[in-house]
Formats: C-alpha cells, sequence, structure tokens
C-alpha cells in the first residue's frame, strides 16, 4: 500500500477579482482552482527559501572564493596565539 500523504487545510480571503483570476487560470490549465493554487503557492514558497538560503556569485567572485580556499594567507602573529590559548584551554591535564 503507498503510504497516506498527510493534508491540513489552508482557508483564505480574498478579493472576488483576484478569485476569478485564479478561477480562470486553473481553468486555461485544466486544473481544479485548488491544484492549481498550491501548485503557485508552493513554487513561490521554494522560490523565496533559495533566495534566503542560496548564495549565487559571479564568475569572477567564484575564483576569488576558490582562489582564497586554495591559498589560504598564512597565520597571522594574532591568529598563532589564539589557537595556542585554545590548545591549552582544551588539554585535558
Amino acid at each position: 500500500m503507498p503510504p497516506t500523504i498527510s493534508k491540513t487545510r489552508l482557508e483564505a480571503r480574498i478579493p472576488s477579482d483576484v478569485h476569478e483570476i485564479l478561477k480562470r487560470a486553473a481553468e486555461i490549465q485544466g486544473r481544479t482552482m485548488t491544484d492549481f493554487v498550491v501548485s503557485a503557492v508552493r513554487e513561490v514558497a521554494q522560490r523565496a527559501i533559495e533566495e534566503s538560503e542560496v548564495i549565487r556569485l559571479t564568475l569572477a567572485d567564484s575564483k576569488s572564493f576558490a582562489d582564497k580556499l586554495l591559498s589560504p594567507p598564512k597565520p597571522t602573529l594574532a591568529l598563532k596565539r589564539a589557537f595556542a590559548r585554545r590548545s591549552k584551554l582544551l588539554s585535558t591535564e
């Protein structure tokens, strides 16, 4: 048997002109209004999540980032001291 898909209800009050636009668009695509709205909302939600979580770099920025990863600068004296303090704090003595 296929797994049962859990569903929840979403209700929204929308202006009648928006309702007519959604109804017409759904009819044009041969879909129910529910299917049309759920599909459209899912696409917009996924795009919003992607825009907030994905960092896009230009080609030049990508190259610069890769260069810095492959050839990092030498540690400064301050960084060396910080690592020494960290090692001392974390030692099991």
